[in-house]
């Protein structure tokens, strides 16, 4: 498979293009810059500026694609610390917050979704988080808005292309360990934060599952909060 991978450059991005691409998939990658790390093929855009970002994306293309894998996100600087408070956010991050999590991914999408429906299975994977989830616990406003946000872009993008058979699937996924790469073996790297961080590993697993299904079939939804975490 052909796999674009927004929001690609560190902790889950990386994994997934190292992943997936040891699995055999031709993975490019697309970030603000390009990592030193990186030996494959790489799109550099910044989605601060969605459009801008996009039609630079568009002009890089290789051709059609058969699953984007939406990655991207950010939070508030002070976002899941003690140090959090609401009314202390600057109005400009909270715009930026806005424009990246959600403009992007709606503009990604108008111009990206048709170059996958001439595959034979065409996906979109979105990786969200249990912040965005009702009654999440999490106090973070802007991000917790922005990621709630993208389960209403997947219900639609289902309903606008069920005819082609388009999988739209939101990962929600807890707090991740993104200290240890997929060369950590998987087991020390559970072992940090003694069950309240996510390994990658587990994550590019499920990624590599949903992959392997056919086109009469997605996973419209998978709630992954770590095992220790007390709001699941």
């Amino acid at each position: 498979m052909r796999i674009l991978v927004i929001g690609a450059s560190s902790g889950l991005g990386k994994a997934f293009v190292e992943g997936l691409t040891a699995s055999g998939h031709e993975v490019i990658g697309v970030s603000r810059s390009v990592p030193v790390w990186c030996n494959g093929r790489w799109i550099a855009v910044d989605f601060s500026e969605p459009k801008v970002a996009v039609a630079a994306l568009e002009d890089a293309l290789p051709g059609p694609l058969d699953v984007l894998i939406w990655n991207l996100g950010i939070w508030e600087p002070t976002a899941f610390s003690d140090e959090y408070r609401f009314e202390e956010q600057d109005d400009s991050a909270v715009e930026e917050m806005l424009a990246v999590n959600v403009t992007g991914l709606i503009v990604a999408a108008k111009a990206i979704v048709p170059k996958l429906l001439g595959s034979g299975a065409p996906k979109v994977i979105i990786t969200g988080s249990t912040s965005g989830l009702p009654r999440s616990g999490r106090p973070e406003v802007t991000f917790g808005a922005t990621k709630a946000a993208l389960n209403g872009v997947a219900d639609a993008l289902r309903e606008g292309y069920r005819d082609q058979r388009l999988a739209v699937t939101v990962l929600q996924l807890g707090n991740l360990n993104t200290e240890d790469a997929l060369d950590t073996p998987r087991v020390t790297a559970a072992a940090r934060g003694e069950g309240e961080l996510i390994p990658l590993h587990d994550v590019v697993d499920v990624v590599k599952v949903l992959l392997e299904n056919s086109s009469s079939s997605f996973v419209r939804e998978l709630i992954m909060p770590a095992i220790a975490d007390k709001r699941f």
